[in-house]
């Protein structure tokens, strides 16, 4: 499947910015199972310093810094990206969930390194509390192949919380998500990951887009798309595996991948700091849609 991405982030002060920075994760990652054949970031005004590199975990980050300050900014991602369906083996054919914790506890090798890093607190899931861990761990049985852990775990998560919009923050704890059983992608994906992490599993935070169908006979809004979050696991031998505890769905060919880290702290689209501003606004608009190449002049 291939897409274009579109993804505007505009900031407006009801004063004068005197200096502001920033960092951003929007450049989607190159894998197995996905492409990425065009991609520009542009930012107004043009920045005093424009820089980027490649992060720990191997993500592109651009760095924006204005020193001449501003009254509105805008930062606007531009992506054609061509994504894979992925085949996965029977559930019953994976590894038991206790053989993925054998093999990450293991003796410390460059195979494990990042798996064992992956079952490590991080600055959004600082501890493991017991009542999270002792919900994952009834999809866990003795003996129980990891995938049919994890399906059992997705369907009882979606069975048991709601997705609300307007329940959380960026600052919302895990704990209090799972006391009060709802939140957004952000927070089911921290979740989960403190869930598998709790038990033993590497589970690491991944941000990206996600394939949006309107209801049958409604009109596709522009727009109407936003950033997605979901878990990836590591499996052994069938290596990460992503999951959607939003969706409830093992991934396949409608997210697009931008980045991977230890939580939402790691990967935020659009993060910064600014000197001399009064309140700001914040909008963001995100666009996925499939690319039939019949726009040639798609900037």
């Amino acid at each position: 499947m291939k897409y274009r991405i579109s993804h505007t982030t505009l900031y407006t002060s009801s004063n004068k910015v005197g200096i502001g920075m920033n960092q951003v994760h929007l450049s989607p990652r190159e894998t197995p199972h996905q492409r990425c054949d065009f991609h520009r970031i542009y930012a107004a005004p043009i920045p005093t310093v424009n820089s980027r590199r490649n992060d720990y975990f191997g993500n592109q980050v651009h760095y924006f810094s204005f020193e001449n300050g501003y009254r509105d900014l805008e930062i606007k991602s531009i992506s054609r990206v061509e994504v894979s369906p992925r085949s996965y083996p029977s559930d019953d054919d994976t590894p038991t969930w206790e053989q993925i914790v054998e093999m990450t506890q293991g003796p410390l090798n460059t195979s494990n390194l990042h798996a064992r890093e992956m079952t490590c607190i991080s600055p959004n899931i600082p501890q493991f509390e017991k009542s999270i861990i002792d919900y994952a761990q009834q999809s866990f049985a003795k003996e129980t192949p990891i995938f049919v852990g994890l399906r059992d775990l997705l369907h009882r998560f979606d069975t048991d919380f709601k997705f609300d919009g307007t329940s959380t923050t960026v600052h919302t704890p895990v704990f209090e998500v799972f006391t009060d059983r709802r939140g957004v992608c952000q927070d089911f994906a921290q979740l989960l990951i403190a869930m598998l992490r709790g038990v033993g599993l590497p589970a690491r935070y991944v941000s990206g887009y996600i394939r949006t169908i309107p209801p049958e006979g409604q009109k596709r809004l522009r727009g109407a798309d936003a950033s997605h979050a979901w878990v990836s696991v590591f499996t052994g031998e069938f290596g990460w595996v992503d999951i959607d505890p939003t969706n409830n769905l093992f991934v396949s060919e409608d997210h697009v991948t931008v980045a991977w880290g230890r939580d939402y702290t790691d990967v935020a689209p659009v993060r910064g700091i600014v000197i001399g501003a009064g309140p700001l606004s914040l909008r963001v608009t995100v666009d996925v849609e499939p690319d039939n190449g019949e726009d040639s002049n798609f900037t």
